[in-house]
This record gives C-alpha cells, structure tokens and sequence, in this order.
C-alpha cells in the first residue's frame, strides 16, 4: 500500500450521458473565462500594475494559460477521464498527490463562484441604487453585526438560481449558458465598434509606465500584471471536467480547450487596447470599467447596456464554474477519497446532485456570509500550486508511456515547456502577498489532514488492496 498508488482510469465507466458537442465545450470556456476578469480586472491592472502595457501582461498570460492549454490538450487525448488535472495525476504520480491537486481545484472552483457571485450582488446593488433601490442593512452585507449586517442576500439568491440551473440536464444548462454568452459577446462587440470611434493615441502614451516590473515580489509593471490577468482567464480548465459528458473526449475536449483560449486571449487584447485608448489608463481603477469607458465619452445609453449584460455575464460564469465544481467532486467521490454520497447521480438527467447541492451551498455561505474582495490572489495561488504538479505529470506520464499514438494529442517540446511552465508559475506565485502565503498553506494543510483522517483509508484502491490481500491469504 502507498500513498502514491496509481489509477488505472482506463477502467472507469461513466454514469452520464455523452452528448456534449465542440460548441458546447467552447461556450462553457468562454462563459468560464470572460467575466469579471474583462469588465473589471483590465481597468484594475491597467490603473494600478501595466497601464496601456497590460496587453503585454495579456500575452504572457495567455502564453502560460496556453502551455497548460497543452498539457490538457494531450491528456485529455490519451488519458480521457473525468476530473481534468485530479484524474491525470492520479494516473501518473499517484493518489496523494491527486488529491492534492483535486483539493486545490476544488477551492479555486468554490472562492471563484464565491467571489464572482458577491461582484454580481455587488453590480445590482450598484444599479438598484441608481433608481434609489436599496436594501436593508440586515442582509445587505456579509456577517458583520456592528455595522448590522448579517448576510449578503442577493449572493444568496444567485447562487441558488445557478444551482437550480446546474441541477438540470448538462444540455439544458448548456444552452442557457449559451444564450447568456452569446448576449455576453454582444455587449463586448458594441464596445469595441463604438470605442473604436473614440480612440485617443495620446492615451497611449506612455504605453508601459509601470515598465517590466520585478520577477520576484513586483507590486507593479508587467510582470505584476501578468500574475493578476492569470486570474482573467481561470475556469479553461471547466472544459476538461465534463469529459464524461462529451462525444469522442480524445478529439472534443483538446479542440475546446485551443479554441476557447484563442477566442479568449483575442478579446481580451481588443478590449484592453480600446479601453486605454479611449480613457487615460490612471483613471480606469473603477469596478466597472467598460461602462465607465463608454458614460465618460458621453455613451450613457451603452454603457447602460453593458452594465446590465455585465451582470447577467457573472451568472455565467458562476454556471460554469460551478458546473466544473461539481463534477470534480463528483470525481473524487467516485474515488472514494470523499463520501460516497457525492458520487451518486439522478435516475432521469444523470446529474450528480448532491454534488451539484453541495457546491451550490457552499458558495453560498462563502458569498453570503464572507467578504471575499480580496481573494483572487488566494484563487491563483491554488491554481498554480497544481498545475506545478501538472507539469511534472506530463513529464512523468512521456517517461511511463512514451510519445503519444497516432490521433492523440502530442504535446512539443517535453521536458523543455514543461520546466518553462514551472518556472512561470513560481514567478507568478511570488508576486503575491505574505497573507495569501499563510491563507495557502492552512488550506494545505486541512487538505493533507482530510485525506489522511478520510481518503486514504476510504479509497477504491485502498479496498481494492485490501480484497487482494484478504484473496491471498
């Protein structure tokens, strides 16, 4: 028996209908990664770490985004099981770490959908109040009685409206995130053909004020840039989640991931570059910064427009994002490294509901009950932290089994892009603050506790030995 004991995933059978296409794939990308990160995060990174330059910080983004885009790509081709990151270690450096990096995706997922439901609460209340809206104290804050709030209501409810939406058929929830995607997209383009009408070259002038930044600990410039616009395009990895969902996952799910990025990464670029054209980059530190962009060059009615699709936007992404939640701890309880119960799917719809309801709750209690303002760094560095141990998977899973076969995916240049990737995570991660250091490794340190109390005696293959010890003697 050991800690680092490995599954065989060619074995698993999924309980879930495949009938997820490559455009449903693509739409659950983009209404993962264009959210928050385009209405808010370009205006923050361009005002406080890149100015005109964050374009710059886009590219580095998209590039590391890309090699891990890469690492999905062939592992979801010659190892198609569910779980995306948790099941390819699994299969290659064995259970703990797995669990480890299924912990870390779990509560990237979970202070995502968390903190991404609090900025739509936050959106609404913004435009309520424009009509004189406003609610009472009581439940219009997280858990703070001298200042008389107790819950964050309008979090509440979105989260539970997701959940709903999650629970029913994977198509039907498709769909509906489709639609808001597409509606997503609309708003995007008019700002982009309207902006283009107000651009101002002087705006981009200087283009990099902050320069590059330092590697290690930079509070600004390109660099710092890039470690924030990471956060931009977090939720890629949804797409590899519903695997068991998907027809012929080997071809599907590495076009889904290429695709979606490249879309991702184009608007992102435009967005940013229209944005710093139209206002000075110091003057865009607003939480809604598209909008804002569009009333300060007398497009009130625009910006309107995109303020409310903004809104219905994070509604999205917290679908997506919660839909990847869900069946990654669905994974993991099939698994057995968590109860069970979280594995179990409904008769009719195949869905996993109490993993879905789980996830759903605790997003809820999180965005109703904590601020989370400050979290997308702590959201980062739990996503680097294992796509480290993805990287190292890659190189080990080429050792175990060599070069992939004909029509799967073959990644270039391993071991080289899989150093780079390590080497760019770690540059990343040492931008961030000491407190989201300590945030980290108590999250760490729960995880390893969870599974050494829990998951290592309760898991498939712990049994498994267990029968073949008993079979032999």
């Amino acid at each position: 028996m050991s800690i680092f004991r490995q599954k065989n995933t060619s074995l698993d059978k999924t309980e879930m209908k495949r009938h997820l296409k490559l455009v449903d794939l693509i739409f659950l990308g983009l209404g993962s990664m264009v959210g928050t990160g385009i209405f808010t995060i370009t205006g923050i990174g361009a005002a406080q770490y890149a100015g005109p330059a964050l374009t710059l910080s886009i590219i580095f983004s998209a590039i590391a985004i890309g090699i891990f885009a890469l690492f999905y790509a062939e592992f979801a081709s010659r190892i198609p099981a569910n779980g995306g990151a948790y099941s390819y270690i699994y299969a290659t450096l064995g259970e703990f770490p797995a669990w480890l990096a299924g912990w870390m995706i779990i509560l990237e997922f979970l202070f995502a959908v968390s903190s991404v439901a609090s900025g739509w609460g936050a959106y609404l209340k913004g435009l309520l109040l424009t009509y004189g809206i406003t609610l009472p104290g009581a439940i219009n804050g997280t858990f703070n009685p001298e200042k008389g709030h107790y819950i964050d209501l309008l979090p509440v409810l979105v989260m539970v409206l997701v959940t709903a939406i999650v629970l029913m058929d994977s198509k039907k929830a498709m769909r509906f995130n489709s639609v808001l995607v597409i509606l997503k997209f609309s708003a995007l383009a008019l700002f982009i053909i309207l902006g283009v009408f107000f651009l101002k070259p002087s705006n981009w002038t200087p283009f990099s004020p902050f320069g590059w930044g330092s590697p290690i600990g930079g509070q600004s410039g390109i660099l710092a840039g890039a470690s924030i616009m990471f956060f931009a395009f977090l939720g890629f990895e949804s797409i590899s989640t519903a695997v068991d969902e998907v027809r012929e996952p080997q071809k599907t799910v590495p076009r889904g991931i290429t695709l979606s990025l490249m879309i991702v990464t184009a608007i992102y670029m435009l967005v940013t570059l229209v944005l710093t054209g139209m206002v000075q980059y110091s003057k865009l530190n607003v939480s809604d910064a598209v909008a804002f962009a569009l009333r300060s060059v007398g497009l009130g009615w625009a910006g309107d427009y995109v303020s409310i699709v903004a809104i219905l936007t994070l509604i999205t992404v917290c679908i997506s994002m919660t839909y990847g939640l869900s069946r990654m701890i669905y994974s993991i309880s099939r698994d057995g490294l968590l109860p069970q119960m979280f594995s179990q799917v409904t008769p009719k719809s195949r869905v996993p509901r109490n993993a879905t309801l789980l996830s759903g709750f605790g997003a809820m209690i999180f965005a109703g009950m904590v601020p989370l303002a400050s979290l997308a760094e702590f959201v980062n560095i739990t996503t680097l932290s294992y796509l480290m141990l993805l990287a190292v998977a890659i190189i080990v899973l080429r050792h175990q089994k060599g070069l992939p076969k004909e029509g799967e995916f073959r990644m270039p240049l391993v071991p080289i892009l899989p150093i780079v990737a390590i080497v760019i995570c770690f540059i990343f991660m040492i931008q961030y603050q000491w407190q989201t250091w300590i945030a980290f490794l108590i999250a760490l340190l729960v995880g390893i506790l969870i599974y050494f109390v829990y998951g290592y005696r309760h898991s498939t293959l712990h049994k498994g030995d267990n029968n073949n010890l008993s079979s032999t003697t």
